[in-house]
């Protein structure tokens, strides 16, 4: 191992589990509550049975502009609410609330889009055997798209990392905010160049285990 790398250990192997914090949060937030917004996104469209106009770009409309907002400046938005929310606005901690947001947001797109891409008569036959929309979600709709969801939240996870790493700039703690402090701020090249690689290697594994699940469980 670098002496380098031997030298910051600990603060690395923070930095390491702060990232897998704030990436953990975000998935959460993407399963919990962007997984059932994108579902409506799909079920309020025209032609589909929880058909609402109003609904849907009410929705559509709120997602569209979280997604629309530069991380960045969505994180400086978001400082009192953030504030409010976790009682500050710097740390580790305060950096889950931004990236909770967007991840919502990102991944509930990314679920409408696999819902989408359901053949339309797996919807047909599901009506026709008179299943209730809880049903239709759970025992047609999710199991057909279940390939496309795992695809698309190893996206958002490597998302997420990004996002995390951006939380460094405003005392977010993290891979970005150690690449920041230490390597950029102290001039050690060579210690910025090892964080990349982490990160490198990190979503390497997320996207090969995400492509590796899918087509496990891709029985079409």
């Amino acid at each position: 191992m670098p002496e380098i790398l031997v030298q910051y250990e600990a603060e690395i192997l923070s930095s390491i589990g702060e990232t897998f914090v704030m990436v953990g949060v975000s998935i959460l937030a993407a399963i919990l509550v962007g997984l059932p917004v994108g579902t409506f996104l799909f079920l309020l469209r025209k032609g589909q049975v929880l058909e609402n106009r109003f609904a849907f770009s009410t929705l559509n409309l709120l997602v569209n502009i979280i997604r629309s907002f530069p991380f960045l400046l969505l994180v400086v938005f978001l400082i009192p609410f953030t504030r409010f929310v976790i009682g500050t606005a710097i740390g580790t901690a305060a950096a889950t609330v931004p990236l909770a947001i967007i991840a919502i947001a990102h991944y509930s797109r990314l679920v409408e889009q696999a819902l989408l891409d359901v053949p339309r008569g797996v919807m047909e036959a599901a009506i026709s055997m008179g299943a209730s929309v809880k049903e239709i979600i759970v025992k047609f709709l999710y199991v057909e798209a279940r390939s496309g969801l795992v695809l698309g939240l190893t996206t958002s996870i490597i998302s997420f990392i990004s996002y995390s790493t951006i939380m460094g700039v405003v005392g977010g703690g993290g891979i970005g905010d150690f690449a920041i402090r230490y390597g950029y701020q102290q001039f050690k090249t060579d210690l910025m160049i090892y964080m990349i690689i982490i990160m490198v290697i990190l979503v390497q594994l997320i996207q090969f285990t995400g492509t590796t699940v899918s087509r496990l469980i891709d029985k079409r």
